[in-house]
């Protein structure tokens, strides 16, 4: 194996030229916003960030599209890009200030550059960097992150915010920050000269005493360009189930890639069109507001497959198998995403606990050839509802639980008898006032508070628009409104487990929110039900005691609206699911 520098400018030139290509081994880009500024800031204080690992070849090997635009290479000798692709597409759209495209969207990796940062060693802790994420979900990240500097949400006021941040060298974009003097777009130092920069920072003349150090900075910023990186390369004459091998091997360490990605990595030497079948499907999906990860495909195949949902023996399977489980894990995905969408008010995936919920449905169904009786529905959507609330597969052994309750399904014992082991789990199979005292946002009792609420009729309160995440317009997409605002509550010295719990959230437009901002209950809500009727009020459960919406009688509110939020939920799963 080769070993040579290769200064970051250069390995980009590369990659927009497609001399340095992507097989259809590696995962598409899924690196958060968050993750480019830890690089930046890596690499700007000349710390170590890892190698760069390719493969030279002649071999016609299928390939992948990168999210970054690449000039088409007729030359048949390339350079396959192993382990690095998070790095270099990163380094690529912000130095560039070129958009990534993932699944269709397209959006340019903004970070700014404070060019009066404290000197010294960071005064932040920034994450530990791996070259691909890790996670139970390989969505969580793509929506790129923002910094928080509207302060009202988090308790904290703009000014301290921006005092905090201002102690970074970089920060996501935002428009708060951008506008202040010596906050500064990374791509803009790398696309112009220093004149324009300084100028916006208020340096007139050459007796500025920031000239010299602001200069030095952005020099020095610049400089990441030549910054080498370790190039290992990989002989000609590997072959490519080799070099999967290897790309395995490497991305296991650290568990830099989930074992789905790794399965998928093995199949895809085989089966050469697996990504763009894959992708293909998942774009099918996307058209229906749903969006399943290349794993959560996988993993179906698998299951399929095998009958369980680990991947231990992917390797050795017979590809036609594989590819006669992937028609039959389809039908089964399309199934389950029917099924939610019209018997359980699922819009989108943002309301599952995890995404095994719809693995399990998929296998439900396709074990009774898609042909479920009206009471087997009813059980399966019993099971869904009480799975999807407890977070069934959301705690530790989440694959052991769903080859449990694959094992249930596989070996006869029906639909009827996956309620067994939820009551094993849980106690009960239905919801008590713990199961939402003290629980936020990141509850999976959240989503079953919004399908309650909807079902009632919840609107918005303000437009008169009936609750839905498929709304069209940034102004009438639905949020979680704290229905006594976060701030006060803060300066009130409650608990954050008070200030963020579900009997404290109402949902509502993107609009509404923002004109409610953080009054008080006693100021907005009277106005709302003067203009709206109570009945908009009362929909969502919010008692209608003027006294309750008082800040001194916070805990009496959420003691109310609590039980109230319960009895609801009990009621909508049993209207839903009732034999």
């Amino acid at each position: 194996m080769q070993q040579t520098n290769i200064p970051i400018a250069s390995l980009i030139d590369m990659y927009k030229r497609k001399e340095l290509a992507l097989p259809a081994i590696q995962r598409r880009y899924v690196w958060e916003a968050t993750k480019v500024r830890d690089l930046l800031d890596s690499l700007y204080r000349g710390y170590p960030s890892g190698s760069i690992l390719m493969w030279e070849t002649d071999e016609d090997i299928a390939l992948r599209d990168s999210a970054i635009s690449q000039q088409p290479n007729t030359a048949f000798s390339r350079k396959l890009l192993l382990d690095g692709q998070q790095r270099l597409t990163s380094l690529t759209s912000v130095l560039n200030g070129e958009p990534v495209t993932v699944r269709g969207r397209s959006k340019t990796v903004e970070i700014l550059f404070n060019l009066e940062h404290p000197d010294g060693p960071p005064t932040e802790v920034l994450e530990i960097l791996d070259d691909e994420t890790h996670g139970d979900s390989e969505d969580g990240d793509d929506d790129f992150d923002t910094e928080d500097v509207e302060g009202e949400e988090s308790g904290t006021s703009g000014q301290a915010l921006i005092e905090t941040l201002n102690r970074r060298t970089f920060v996501v974009y935002s428009r708060s920050l951008a506008a202040l003097p010596n906050w500064v777009k990374v791509s803009e130092i790398f696309s112009s000269d220093d004149a324009a920069i300084l100028k916006k920072a208020g340096i007139r003349d050459l007796d500025d005493p920031r000239y010299a150090k602001y200069s030095e900075r952005l020099a020095k910023l610049r400089r990441i360009k030549n910054y080498e990186y370790v190039v290992h390369v990989l002989e000609r004459d590997m072959n490519y189930e080799e070099v999967t091998e290897i790309f395995v091997r490497v991305n296991s360490r650290g568990a830099k890639l989930r074992s789905s990605d790794l399965a998928m990595a093995q199949m895809s030497s085989r089966w050469t069109t697996l990504l763009e079948e894959l992708q293909a499907f998942q774009d099918e999906c996307e058209e229906n507001w749903f969006t399943l990860d290349h794993g959560t495909l996988v993993r179906s195949i698998a299951v399929l497959a095998t009958n369980q949902c680990k991947f231990r023996s992917i390797g050795s399977i017979p590809i036609d198998k594989l590819q006669k489980s992937w028609k039959e894990a389809q039908e089964g995905l399309r199934f389950a995403i029917n099924f939610l969408r019209t018997r359980a008010g699922i819009e989108d995936e943002s309301l599952l606990s995890s995404p095994f919920l719809i693995v399990l449905i998929a296998a439900a169904t396709q074990n009774k050839n898609g042909k479920l009786t009206e009471l087997e529905q009813k059980q399966l959507l019993r099971w869904f509802f009480i799975a999807n609330a407890r977070g069934r597969y959301g705690r530790g052994s989440s694959e052991s639980l769903l080859n449990a309750d694959l094992a249930i399904i596989y070996r006869g014992a029906g639909i009827a008898g996956l309620l067994e082991p939820l009551k094993i789990q849980f106690g009960r199979l239905e919801f008590e006032l713990s199961d939402i005292k003290g629980k936020s946002k990141k509850s999976p009792m959240f989503s079953m508070a919004y399908l309650a609420l909807k079902d009632r009729g919840a609107k918005d309160w303000m437009t008169g628009l009936g609750l839905s995440l498929v709304h069209q317009g940034k102004k009438h997409f639905i949020q979680h409104h704290h229905i006594f605002p976060k701030s006060k509550l803060k300066r009130a010295n409650k608990e954050d487990n008070q200030i963020n719990e579900i009997a404290n959230f109402a949902f509502i437009g993107g609009g509404t929110n923002r004109e409610i901002t953080n009054k008080d209950p006693i100021e907005y809500l009277p106005k709302i039900a003067k203009k709206q009727g109570e009945d908009v009020l009362t929909a969502q459960l919010v008692p209608l005691d003027p006294s309750l919406w008082e800040m001194d009688n916070y805990e009496k509110f959420l003691e109310v609206r609590r039980s109230a939020l319960i009895d609801t939920m009990n009621s909508f799963l049993e209207s839903k699911c009732a034999d």
